[in-house]
């Protein structure tokens, strides 16, 4: 190996002349003394060439006794370099010794360090394995792009989406495939699209990983026509529902009442007040009948609101005039910024409206007051319209249309100024006060 062949000519040899140079001196001294005393010359050449051989041998066995471990130490860092922690050094401390060995401690660090890096290596790859199971099993389409927009990996989703194999298109151009201009623009959209497998509305997502610090995208396809079927179904049944519920309690009463009044004037003789039955029994039936066509008409607004008619609007203008149609209670205009913003003028006063209304429902309960205040905060107007009134005990049915706890109440004007807020790009929400008590409604739309 390398890093064998390295040590050979550079440090077993600088090993060898170390062990020679350190028995050198001895060597001379008793070479000396061997040549300086009387001994005959065969002797002398005899013990000569023996102390030489003897010389060469130790230091060969000292040039040895350090190499090889250092032999055995690079065999198993190129075994683990190349991916192989099955090899274990044995180190040189007799065993039932505690005597310290510090290349025996080598060798235990090493053997450590394998056995680390093979746990290692093995949970990355039970964690590869699994990543590629999910990947293979969630029916969401991805792929992943290098940076020359071509296809490095690809699930089964997305292998189904394209209705071919990742065999075929893995290395294709995002442009050969049709997915170039997802790869470009925002990373998040929903689009309408026709895919081999199918067409309806894709949720596109887009993202940026490194892999062998080069970059990569991923692209992420998920089908949304079936849950949005869903949605619309489950929509369908909530309003069967509502409307199940209101028309029966309407038409139960109005049958009945009928009823009553056929077998009223079935009587023969007709009994002395039957005009003031009929009477209050039509009075009922007209009554549930206006109630009945109330329901329809506030219905119908939520299902036919129009998209506004946006206009510049002046923040300050809209809030204190739409403030000013409340006359139960006078609400309280904290002053903001002057600023305006793109909206109808219209929709907006309605929203105003809708929730000064409900304010002053909570506040005349308790007595307490009503306030109207607003804000710039980023790139959004804020506006804020505050109570003191009792506070809210459910929070889950506010947007449900027509849930209502008001007597008389319709229970669409909260559905109706939010569906206006997000028509115009914002939000809508209902939350108790955090300090004091009563309810903040909170009307966010761009600035």
């Amino acid at each position: 190996m390398k890093i064998v062949d390295q040590l050979k000519p550079v440090h077993e040899q600088r090993m060898r002349l170390l062990a020679l140079g350190a028995g050198l001196p001895a060597i001379i001294a008793a070479l000396v003394l061997l040549w300086t005393a009387d001994y005959t010359p065969k002797v002398q050449w005899t013990i000569t060439v023996l102390i030489l051989a003897i010389w060469w041998v130790v230091a060969s066995a000292i040039r040895e006794r350090v190499a090889s471990p250092l032999r055995t130490l690079a065999n198993l860092l190129e075994a683990m370099r190349e991916g192989d922690y099955s090899i274990r050094g044995r180190g040189t401390r007799a065993q039932g010794t505690a005597a310290e060995d510090a290349l025996a401690d080598v060798m235990h660090q090493v053997n450590a360090m394998s056995a680390t890096l093979r746990a290692q290596r093995l949970g990355a790859l039970e964690a590869t394995t699994l990543l590629r199971k999910v990947m293979e099993e969630i029916d969401v389409a991805v792929f992943a792009f290098d940076g020359e927009q071509r296809l490095r990996l690809v699930n089964r989703a997305g292998e189904r989406l394209l209705k071919q194999p990742a065999e075929r298109i893995l290395t294709s151009s995002a442009e050969t495939l049709g997915l170039a201009e997802f790869l470009e623009g925002e990373p998040s959209r929903t689009v309408q699209r026709t895919f081999p497998l199918a067409a309806g509305r894709w949720a596109m997502t887009r993202s940026m990983f490194r892999e062998g610090g080069l970059p990569h995208q991923l692209l992420v396809v998920s089908d949304l026509t079936r849950a949005l079927r869903e949605e619309e179904l489950k929509a369908w049944q909530r309003m069967v529902r509502v409307l199940g519920h209101e028309l029966n309690n309407s038409l139960a009463p109005i049958k009945s009442i009928a009823g009553s009044l056929e077998s009223l004037v079935a009587r023969e003789p007709l009994p002395d007040d039957w005009r003031d039955d009929a009477r209050r029994g039509l009075s009922i039936i007209a009554a549930r009948s206006e109630g009945l066509s109330r329901f329809l008409g506030a219905y119908a607004l939520l299902a036919k609101l129009l998209p506004p008619r946006t206009a510049p609007l002046e923040v300050g203008t809209w809030i204190r005039q739409s403030a000013t149609l409340e006359q139960r209670l006078a609400a309280q205009v904290r002053p903001g910024p002057e600023m305006t913003i793109q909206g109808d003028r219209d929709q907006l006063e309605q929203v105003i409206i809708n929730l000064l209304r409900n304010a002053v429902d909570a506040a005349l309960e308790t007595g307490g007051a009503v306030a109207v205040s607003w804000k710039r905060h980023g790139g959004q107007l804020e506006v804020s319209v505050e109570d003191e009134g009792p506070g809210l005990s459910n929070t889950a049915n506010l947007f449900v249309p027509f849930f209502t706890t008001k007597p008389g109440g319709s229970g669409i004007g909260l559905v109706l100024s939010r569906q206006i807020a997000e028509a115009h790009g914002g939000s809508l929400d209902l939350r108790n006060r955090e300090e004091g008590r009563g309810c903040e409604a909170r009307l966010v739309l761009p600035a």
